[in-house]
Order: structure tokens, then C-alpha cells, then sequence
């Protein structure tokens, strides 16, 4: 600096005004959740000391009056002895399953991108099934990628001082977003806009392209299936995603330079089933590797005309179909609010552990993807009726309580 200094001062310039310009560096985060290290790093604040959980309809009355999700969180679900049985019979019976969607998306996953990526779950549904494709990816080819889980927050974008931190501590590397499952695409839109602000703001490059298990909306390019079906982690909550609240933002307990936060309920390890479901899947990698191989080959066969990287808003793949039939349901059932009807296995699963759910729509009452659905049903005292014109399995139809937000 002082050379450069000297360099103007004999072209006669006196005065020299120097502009910092550089991006703000960001601490690594106290270590949290009940996965190991070597499986996902969790880039969120502990709030575990600060009481944020309301009871159920309580929460529900401030999301419709407008107090934004996030800013509270559900009381934590436990479920009944007969429900635990459905979540142990599930991952029996599907394992296979799972398995082979699971190894599908990191087949597609490492065909487009190579080894240099990260993976960056979008907490916290999408935790457990990044581990999963972290564990494959390692399993099948030796690559050891790293693991993050990030918050992303419906409304209010994506936490950039996570994927700065990514980007500080992975220069070069791509970002490869990764969730448990599409509904209506919410999320998926939500993704894009942060990934346009973030390439606008930071001159980073983010792919938007968003890596699911299963995929019944029809609005991801990246899935294992399209199939809705009943994922064994999308039964519990934090039990079987690394003990982990869902995300936290709020003014008066994330600041500039925090990552945004959540809770790590470790009162609940003798309940914990995290590690049991990653394990169990993984242990059939090996017999699915093949297929899932197959299944990611076709695909790309399929696609090969058109660059992958632009199939999420131009391929015909990609055709948001599961919208249709949410749109249609709210007319039908005179919903003012499209927020309150939740579409698909997964999110009818966190309709009836914590919202106020009014009734639940299935495609059919024998349906086997649906027994925890019913029993949760049954277990809260909630209508189910038949509606087979959709996409989904199921849908979830919250309770009106006289506002409009959510």
C-alpha cells in the first residue's frame, strides 16, 4: 500500500480515498445434532436455551393473523406406540425403496456435476436424505463431498451467510441443493429467487437445481421418483432428523452475522431414530446400485437433448402439474388461502403432527403409502374423504382460524 501510495503522489494526486470491498468472513457454528461430523455440518445458531415452542392452535391463530412461521416453532410431536410401529414397519418395508431413489439421485447427481460439489440440504427434511446421497456417493465412487444443511425459509429466502460460509470454505466448488420432497414447488420457487439474489449480489454462480427423493409435483429435474409415497423420515420430526428444530429468523435472535437458528432437543436422544434410518437405507446400497444406475442411464438418455442445467424452467419434464390439482381443490372446497392445503405424503404428515388440520383428502382408503396418514387421522380426530382426481396421495387442508397469511 505505501508503494502505491508513493506512485500517486508523484503523478501529483494528494488525496487518495481507499473502499473496502471485502465480504464479510463468518465463524464456523457451534456443532449441533445427533449426526456424526462426518455427516452433514449443520450451519445453524443454537437456540436451544431460548423457549420458542407454542402450543399448536395458539401457533396456527398467529400464521393466519400473519406472524411469519418462523419466528416460533411447533410443539414437538411424540408419537404413540402404534404410530412408532407404522414408522419401524415402513422403513422395513420400504428400505429397498428409498434406497434405490436415493442412489438414483446421486447417480444423476454425480453424471452432471463430478466430484467437485457440495451438498447443501435444505433443513431439515431434506438432512437426512442428503446424508443418504453423501453415504452413496462415497460408497460407489470413494468421493468423500462435503456435507452441509442450511435453512431456507418460505417468504423469506435462503440464509446467505450460510452459503457464504460455503463459499468462503469451498472456493470453486458447486453447490448442489438437496430436499426430502416437492409438494406444490413453494420451496423450489423459493430457491430460485435466492439463488438469482445471491448470484446478483455476490457474483457467485448457484444452480437452483434442486436434488428430492420423490418428486409428485412434478417441479424438480433431480428426483429418485415421482411416485407419492410414504419416506419413513417423513413420519417423525426431529427424531429422525438429527434432533434438530425446524428453523428459526428472527430480528431479536439472529444477527447480521448469524446463520439462522434452531433448536437441538437433546432431551429426546432415548427417542432418537436418526442414525437408525440413514443406517438401515445405506445397508442396501450395495444391492441397489445397479438399478439405480439403470434408472439415472435412462434419464439422461432421455434428456441428452437438452442441457440439464436448464431443464428446471424448460424442460417438458418439469411440468408443475401437481399445481393443477391443488388449484382445483381450492375451489372446490372455497379455500381462501392456497397456503393451507398441503400436498402430498410428507407434507399431510406435517400437516397432522403440527398444524390444525380440518380434513385430509386421500386418492384412496386402501392405499398402502397412506397407514400413518390414517392413523394420525384417526389418532386427532380428523375427517378423511376419498378424492381420487390428483396427482398426490393425499392432501392435507388446514383449519381456517379467521385470517389469511398462511
Amino acid at each position: 500500500m505505501a508503494g502505491l501510495r508513493r506512485v500517486l503522489a508523484s503523478l501529483g494526486i494528494s488525496r487518495i480515498y481507499i473502499i473496502n470491498c471485502g465480504v464479510k468472513r463468518l465463524a464456523a457454528p457451534e456443532p449441533i445434532g445427533s449426526y456424526p461430523s462426518d455427516d452433514v455440518t449443520f450451519l445453524l445458531k443454537d437456540l436451544s436455551s431460548i423457549d420458542l415452542e407454542r402450543p399448536t392452535e395458539n401457533r396456527e391463530r398467529a400464521i393466519q393473523a400473519g406472524v411469519h412461521y418462523s419466528e416460533m416453532l411447533p410443539m414437538e410431536f411424540q408419537p404413540t406406540a402404534e404410530y412408532l410401529r407404522i414408522f419401524h414397519e415402513t422403513l422395513h418395508a420400504s428400505g429397498m425403496k428409498v434406497a434405490k431413489d436415493a442412489g438414483t439421485v446421486a447417480e444423476l447427481i454425480a453424471a452432471r456435476r463430478g466430484e467437485k460439489i457440495v451438498l447443501v440440504s435444505l433443513a431439515r427434511a431434506g438432512t437426512p436424505i442428503g446424508v443418504l446421497i453423501k453415504r452413496y456417493l462415497k460408497q460407489t465412487y470413494g468421493w468423500d463431498i462435503p456435507h452441509y444443511s442450511i435453512s431456507i425459509l418460505r417468504g423469506k429466502g435462503m440464509d446467505e451467510n450460510a452459503l457464504l460460509y460455503i463459499h468462503q470454505n469451498h472456493p470453486g466448488a458447486q453447490v448442489q441443493f438437496v430436499d426430502g420432497w416437492t409438494g406444490k414447488g413453494a420451496i423450489t420457487r423459493e430457491l430460485k429467487n435466492a439463488c438469482e439474489r445471491m448470484n446478483l449480489r455476490y457474483g457467485v454462480e448457484l444452480s437452483p437445481d434442486l436434488a428430492v427423493l420423490a418428486d409428485p409435483g412434478h417441479c424438480s429435474a433431480t428426483f429418485g421418483t415421482r411416485e407419492d409415497y410414504l419416506i419413513p423420515s417423513a413420519c417423525l420430526n426431529s427424531t429422525v432428523s438429527g434432533l434438530v428444530s425446524r428453523t428459526v429468523l428472527r430480528d431479536d435472535l439472529i444477527g447480521p452475522s448469524d446463520f439462522h437458528g434452531a433448536k437441538y432437543y437433546k432431551e429426546w436422544q432415548d427417542h432418537d431414530v436418526s442414525n437408525l434410518f440413514v443406517d438401515t437405507i445405506a445397508g442396501h446400497f450395495l444391492g441397489v446400485t445397479e438399478a439405480a444406475k439403470a434408472e439415472a442411464e435412462k434419464r439422461l438418455k432421455a434428456e441428452a437433448a437438452m442441457p440439464w442445467n436448464e431443464m428446471v424452467d424448460g424442460d417438458s419434464a418439469v411440468t408443475w402439474q401437481g399445481m393443477e390439482d391443488i388449484i382445483r381443490i381450492q375451489q372446490q372446497y372455497v379455500m381462501d388461502n392456497i397456503n393451507r392445503i398441503k400436498p402430498g405424503v410428507g407434507e399431510t404428515t406435517r400437516v397432522l403432527l403440527r398444524r390444525v388440520p380440518w380434513k385430509i383428502l386421500v386418492d384412496r382408503l386402501d392405499n398402502p403409502e397412506l397407514k400413518s396418514i390414517l392413523q394420525l387421522a384417526k389418532e386427532r380426530h380428523v375427517p378423511v374423504e376419498v378424492y381420487p382426481e390428483m396427482t398426490y396421495a393425499c392432501c392435507g387442508l388446514i383449519q381456517g382460524m379467521g385470517g389469511g397469511a398462511e
